[in-house]
């Protein structure tokens, strides 16, 4: 993991976590950052920011979250809810005795920053949310709504299988990362790509190898082929067995998120469209938003300058000495 921080071992909540640092603020003036990577990431995502925020003078710690990389992945899926991973970022805070955080997150990492400040406003000092909106609580089931309007083959319905999907995807983890780290397709293009771009499981099992296109280097490629080759795919694949769960445990609870917050979206992510961030400032009052233009998914590998800026400035004017 060159210019990567090694990783520490550190027991909190349900598993010892694998926690990377890069200190820019020994004198503590500022809330640290604690960044959160999603599905199917570990906290070698941040490689393009940990060292800039540290540059920048902030704490940067990030994190494999339980169930990736080198932190534990217990089996029971019961334990990948947002209440059980919200729960050992506040342990791990414990920890490392830090009162109030700053919590940066893409893909899952960012549903579960926007629960961070949802259930545990108190250490949360401000959210950063990347891609991922927060959205109002649905009147269904998640799922449900998902298989009603996608159909059984879109990927989060797959996903609910046990053991199924991660045997799968363990056949061969090159060609995993190499379908998943591709260059975002124009947006003239995605009728012609749905539904079936959502089938994850039949086009890693059935599509041609893909060849070109890759929005990383080999070397960095290899970082995650190395990483699920040893980890294996189980762990992260529990967050999506917890999408109803987590539905049911905000049922009455206070959706709104009070901390300071910024959202980035990307105009060619299509799994996570800008659009869907729309009326975000009804749960979000005290909100920022910004939309990188030709960038996809993997906002932190394909326009990580575009990407720091923005977040940059916006904590230098939120969070100031």
């Amino acid at each position: 993991m060159t210019d990567f921080p090694d990783p520490t071992l550190i027991e909190a909540g349900d598993a010892s976590l694998a926690v990377y640092e890069a200190d820019g603020d020994p004198g503590r003036k500022r809330p640290p950052v604690l960044f959160v990577h999603g599905w199917p990431e570990i906290a070698y995502a941040w490689k393009n920011q940990i060292g800039a925020f540290a540059e920048a003078g902030f704490r940067a710690i990030a994190l494999d979250l339980k169930g990736f990389g080198r932190s534990d992945a217990p089996e029971d899926p019961a334990l990948y809810d947002a209440l059980h991973m919200t729960g050992d970022f506040c342990a791990l805070m414990d920890v490392l005795e830090i009162e109030k955080a700053i919590f940066c997150g893409h893909d899952w990492g960012g549903a579960l920053v926007w629960s961070m400040g949802q259930l545990h406003p108190g250490k949360t000092a401000g959210i950063i949310g990347l891609c991922t909106p927060l959205r109002p609580r649905p009147p269904a089931a998640p799922l449900s709504i998902f298989e009603q309007r996608f159909g059984p083959k879109h990927y989060i319905v797959q996903f609910q299988e046990p053991e199924t999907p991660e045997r799968l995807f363990e056949t061969d983890p090159e060609r995993f990362f190499r379908l998943m780290f591709r260059r975002p397709a124009p947006r003239d293009r995605w009728p012609d790509l749905t539904p079936q771009i959502y089938d994850l499981p039949g086009r890693f099992r059935d599509a041609p190898a893909p060849e070109q296109g890759l929005l990383i280097s080999q070397d960095d490629l290899d970082v995650y082929v190395e990483t699920y080759t040893r980890s294996g795919f189980h762990g992260g694949i529990n967050l999506y067995r917890n999408i109803d769960a987590n539905w049911r445990a905000m049922e009455g609870r206070d959706e709104t998120v009070g901390a300071p917050s910024l959202w980035i979206g990307a105009e060619l992510d299509m799994f996570l469209p800008p659009e869907s961030a729309e009326g975000m400032e009804t749960l979000v009052p005290n909100l920022e938003k910004h939309i990188i233009e030709g960038c996809g998914h993997w906002m932190m590998w394909e326009k990580p300058t575009e990407a720091n800026a923005l977040m940059l400035d916006w904590l230098m004017r939120r969070f100031s000495i």
